[in-house]
């Protein structure tokens, strides 16, 4: 089950609470005081994991809390700090706190292996023997560890991907994906068969390959939220270049381009600089003998409206997929 979105709780450990004593020993009837610190309290942190992909682990498991520090205590011995938690994310996870009502990002994991501390430990209380002075031999004072909030936070996942599909619903987004990488989604000649994103690993040489992610399609509407609108429209942000998917059989081409676009650009203006590439689909419904003559009609409007060129593909023959691969994957290395 694919699951980017997720509420949790979590705690860092309280501070343990410094120690009051004095030493006791044979022949030192009045020892100096020897009381020890608290220990510290274990922190809250997460961390990138590339072998994670969804948040599902947070779906049912809503609260975390580190170990509290011990006590300190006589012979100046010190409390021991308490055990942190570490919380696996999947690399594009945003974990957000809301301050007085406003939403503020606490961390974005982008890297494996990548520690970020969401709530720190509380520092463990001082014993009586930090309060000695000359005057003040024997303090019998002592102060607690410190207490740590619980703290809501909204965890969102973005895939991180180097192409994302784009596309209406029923544009061959799924059939791509299958046909170019292992990835197995769910493909029927409906609508909406896609009901979660899905990443594929695209093999274009024996040590060149790329990520691709399939997002659900995209309507008139997306960016207010409409068909799976909000639900996936985000995962498009963090991925590298975008694969326009366009129908050959739809009634207007260029129309559900300039859709697309617009929808995008609504949701976030930053995609409207990002690379793409434009790619016509499902040509092997299109009689070999007119084919090229359908791809040049259209190709002419692209040119004239937008200044762009297409590529006539097909995922159930093959057509044309070796080059758009290659396409793809110099206009990544370019990118980078």
């Amino acid at each position: 089950m694919f699951i980017d979105f997720a509420r949790i709780r979590v705690k860092a450990g309280n501070g343990g609470d410094g120690c009051v004593s004095f030493r006791r020993e044979k022949f030192i009837p009045r020892g100096g005081p020897d009381g020890g610190d608290g220990g510290r309290g274990g922190d809250v942190i997460a961390v990138g994991d590339q072998n994670v992909n969804t948040l599902l682990d947070y779906r049912y498991h809503k609260s975390f809390a580190a170990e509290n520090g011990r006590q300190g205590a006589g012979a100046n011995k010190h409390g021991l700090s308490g055990k942190p938690v570490y919380l696996r994310m999947p690399l594009g996870t945003e974990l957000f706190h809301t301050v007085e009502g406003k939403k503020v990002k606490l961390a974005d994991i982008t890297t494996h292996g990548e520690e970020i501390v969401l709530s720190r430990g509380g520092h463990g209380g001082k014993g009586n023997t930090t309060f000695a002075t000359p005057t003040n031999q024997a303090p019998r004072n002592a102060t607690p560890g410190r207490q740590t909030d619980e703290l809501e936070l909204e965890l969102i996942l973005k895939l991180m991907a180097d192409i994302g599909l784009v596309g209406f619903p029923n544009a061959g987004k799924s059939t791509l994906l299958s046909v170019v990488s292992a990835a197995r989604p769910k493909i029927a000649d409906y609508e909406f068969t896609t009901l979660e994103p899905m990443l594929g690993v695209v093999q274009v040489t024996d040590y060149q390959s790329f990520v691709m992610a399939d997002i659900p399609g995209i309507i008139a509407g997306a960016h207010l939220g409409k068909g799976l609108g909000l639900q996936f429209i985000r995962h498009i942000q963090r991925t590298s270049i975008l694969l326009f998917l366009i129908d050959v059989h739809a009634d207007n081409p260029v129309e559900d381009y300039r859709v697309l676009r617009a929808e995008l650009f609504m949701y976030d203006p930053f995609m409207e600089k990002k690379a793409h590439v434009i790619a016509l689909s499902k040509l092997d419904t299109v009689p070999e003998a007119e084919r090229d003559s359908v791809i040049k009609k259209v190709a002419a409007k692209f040119k004239k409206e937008f200044k762009e060129d297409i590529l006539g593909v097909s995922s159930v023959s093959g057509y044309h997929l070796p080059e758009l691969k290659r396409i793809l994957f110099d206009l990544i290395q370019k990118n980078k």
